[in-house]
């Protein structure tokens, strides 16, 4: 296990300018972390949708939409974070979270995620909750920091490609 940085970690908004990082530091997360649990055709064909510049563009124009970036002791940026306040009543999604694979293991997603829960309490949210694909390791991090599942779905995201996911929550 790697050293314990997050209580030196930064959290840093992102903009509409920011987009090129955001794309650049989601593919290398997404090549790293999801080949062997989805195809490689699949990864490409979800980067290339959930990542277009035209996508974030629409993100960073809604009002509760929220990008941050995790960075390490050092300054660098190692992560991404999406989110969204109120996205049902009194529930913030977390959309994305995606670290490096030279910066897993390091507390940076705790510390993300203790960010988020804090942020969303003080946004009068109650709930967080996310999807993680079924065969993705990161479910057992989500339980360990709190989250539980409450559902289960299969979601059609074209191209004849499903997300087979855990649907969890974390109570505030």
């Amino acid at each position: 296990m790697k050293p314990c940085f997050f209580c030196e970690m930064t959290i840093i908004k992102a903009t509409e300018q920011d987009i090129p990082a955001i794309r650049n530091i989601a593919e290398k997360s997404w090549n790293a972390h999801y080949p062997g649990i989805i195809s490689e055709e699949q990864i490409a064909y979800m980067l290339s949708k959930m990542y277009s510049e035209e996508e974030l563009k629409r993100h960073f124009k809604m009002e509760n939409f929220q990008y941050y970036f995790i960075g390490n002791h050092e300054g660098n940026r190692v992560g991404i974070m999406g989110f969204e306040l109120h996205y049902e009543p009194l529930t913030t999604k977390l959309h994305r979270i995606y670290l490096l694979k030279e910066s897993t293991g390091s507390g940076y997603g705790k510390g993300a995620l203790d960010f988020l829960k804090q942020f969303a309490s003080q946004s009068d949210d109650r709930r967080i909750i996310l999807t993680v694909n079924k065969h993705n390791p990161a479910k057992s991090f989500y339980e360990n920091q709190g989250f539980k599942v409450y559902d289960e779905a299969v979601f059609d995201i074209g191209n004849h490609y499903v997300m087979d996911d855990f649907l969890m929550e974390f109570l505030l």
